[in-house]
């Protein structure tokens, strides 16, 4: 298939600058053009929220990173649900406006939330960065973890549309400055356990005294203050945690600014993961260890991995992480977004537990230098089969321009088409209030919230508002996007919603295999919607995908072509 695309060149055009024979969002494909719709539909969703990250402009490195999001089902009517992690200021840190949830009341043409804080009993008002959601009780409903400065907090479901803060009760208590966190079955139980990705220590009673960048005074940090420890926590099964440091089943994690974490079967073993991306710093891959006298250990393999550091050797700031299967093995590939002036980075899979640095060859390199990337995320946009990707950017030094530091402080979010193994930007239409629009974004999370069977997403601005971005794609007819969710109801098993699994759709009988992921983590400090994102052959009589659940477990399924589906390991027609 071909994609008719405009390649804007120099740095600044990058940023600044459309193409006009791509203004319409035009892919050309055999079948038919496919316009690439995203809106930004915020006005009449029902979402009216500024978030809160300190002040503008932002002095201390506390205000840098805004509040995260996370989208989930949390009335289990099929849709997902919004939680805002919303923050405070340097005058009242401990105290700020308070975090917010919204029920989603859309319909087949329209987008609509529904603030319902209060009657979820929702009362967050600290400091709050990111959060995670899952079913860490196996009840059938997902509860949050919210990461914050100071004391996290884990939110009980209570499966009557409220929940209960019970963080000291689950044994979590936790007073480092949490950036991200993760749901996952790391010891191979069937519940969920937890790992917490913490930043660095910041008094704002003594707050730092200011850097030079590129011969600018800017905010310090991170380098320069002290590194704090991440927390493995593992689910005792009885609603409590323990520190798996006490289990023995990790050391004591090194001290590092860490920002991201997913967890996910990275090498295919059957064993699940943790991939923890670091701020300038070496990133990390927890996996078991292999030989017998240290069976059921994590142990960090992340130099060995490749994924530590890009080709130079040189570790990155590593804010956003994606994964997604681009050559075909079976095995994710990992981008992730970076600082300016550093390039996004690209590790594709080589087998075996090895990953090469292959930004230059995917086009990823050169140009994502004027960009400073947060969220990231895989997804089919214009139905060719291949994934492509959506890129949130913003700087954080509030006196960023293309002349002092070679990129701008508000950026634009890029769409990046692949088109033969590179990815080629897509450019704004003329009047787009969306991809045109340079912005201090940070948080977002993907998921489909009209039901159409594609992927919308949600934004979050520092300081600036929370927006609801549709995707009205018009696939051909001979293509379906669908949505697919799981759902584990064997006996025993507490990770009902199948986080760490992968999906392979069966594309013919010669059994070629398309994959996806459902994994908790990667957005930034947010949570997608556990769910995979497919286009489809629509005139299929039966679709047929083969589910590897988390405990190894392979259930296979036909199903009639629709725009959401769940897939129930109880209802499996083989199980191997």
């Amino acid at each position: 298939m071909k994609t008719k695309l405009c390649l804007l060149m120099a740095p600044v055009l990058l940023a600044q600058t459309a193409c006009e024979e791509n203004a319409q969002f035009t892919v050309a494909t055999t079948e038919q053009p496919v316009m690439i719709d995203l809106q930004d539909v915020t006005a009449e969703s029902g979402v009216d929220f500024t978030s809160t990250s300190g002040r503008l402009p932002t002095t201390e490195i506390l205000e840098v990173n805004g509040g995260g999001i996370a989208l989930f089902d949390y009335d289990r009517d099929g849709d997902p649900d919004l939680f805002i992690a919303n923050g405070a200021t340097l005058d009242s840190p401990q105290v700020g406006p308070g975090s917010r949830l919204f029920r989603n009341d859309s319909g087949p043409s329209h987008i609509r939330f529904t603030d319902v804080t209060e009657q979820a009993g929702i009362n967050l008002y600290r400091w709050a960065m990111g959060a995670a959601a899952g079913d860490y009780d196996g009840d059938g409903f997902i509860d949050l973890h919210v990461s914050c400065w100071g004391q996290n907090a884990l939110l009980r479901n209570m499966g009557d549309g409220s929940f209960k803060e019970i963080t000291q009760e689950a044994g979590l208590s936790d007073d480092a400055w949490s950036t991200s966190s993760a749901f996952g079955d790391i010891d191979a139980d069937g519940d969920l356990d937890l790992y917490v990705v913490n930043y660095l220590q910041f008094d704002p009673d003594n707050p730092p005294e200011a850097a030079t960048y590129k011969g600018q005074r800017v905010l310090a940090g991170p380098h320069g203050l002290p590194a704090q420890s991440d927390r493995l926590w593992i689910n005792q099964g009885d609603g409590s945690f323990l520190d798996a440091v006490s289990l023995g089943i990790i050391d004591p994690v090194e001290p590092a600014y860490g920002l991201n974490v997913i967890i996910l079967d990275f090498d295919a073993d059957g064993r699940q993961d943790i991939l923890v991306g670091n701020d300038s710093m070496a990133n990390a891959l927890y996996r078991q260890a292999d030989t017998p006298e240290e069976s059921g250990r994590m142990i960090n393999l992340g130099h060995d991995s490749g994924l530590a550091t890009n080709m130079h050797g040189g570790e990155q700031a590593t804010m956003g992480m994606a994964v997604a299967d681009l050559d075909g093995d079976a095995v994710p590939e990992l981008f992730t977004t970076n600082f300016s002036a550093d390039t996004n980075t690209l590790h594709q899979s080589m087998g075996e537990a090895n990953w090469v640095d292959r930004t230059r060859q995917y086009g990823l390199g050169l140009r994502s230098r004027p960009w400073l990337g947060w969220t990231t995320g895989f997804m089919d946009l214009d139905g060719d089969e291949d994934e492509d990707l959506i890129i949130l950017n913003g700087h954080v030094y509030p006196d960023a321009t293309m002349d002092t530091m070679d990129s701008n402080y508000e950026q634009p979010p890029q769409v990046l088409l692949q088109e033969d193994g590179r990815f080629l930007p897509l450019a704004p239409k003329p009047g787009d209030t969306w991809l045109g629009q340079p912005r201090r974004d940070r948080a977002g999370a993907f998921g489909d919230l009209d039901g159409d069977g594609d992927l919308d997403l949600v934004t979050a601005e520092l300081n600036g508002p929370v927006r609801i971005i549709g995707n009205f794609t018009s696939l051909p007819p001979q293509r379906q996007a669908t949505i697919i969710h799981l759902l584990d109801d064997r006996p025993d098993v507490q990770n009902t919603t199948g986080l760490g699994a992968s999906i392979q759709f069966i594309k013919d009988e010669n059994k070629r295999k398309t994959i996806r992921w459902i994994h908790s983590g990667g957005a930034f400090q947010s949570a997608n919607d556990a769910a995979a994102h497919f286009t489809l052959p629509a005139a299929t009589e039966q679709w047929e995908f083969h589910v590897t659940w988390p405990d190894g477990v392979i259930t296979r399924h036909k199903t009639s072509p629709a725009a959401s589906l769940t897939l129930k390991a109880s209802e499996a027609m083989e199980v191997e």
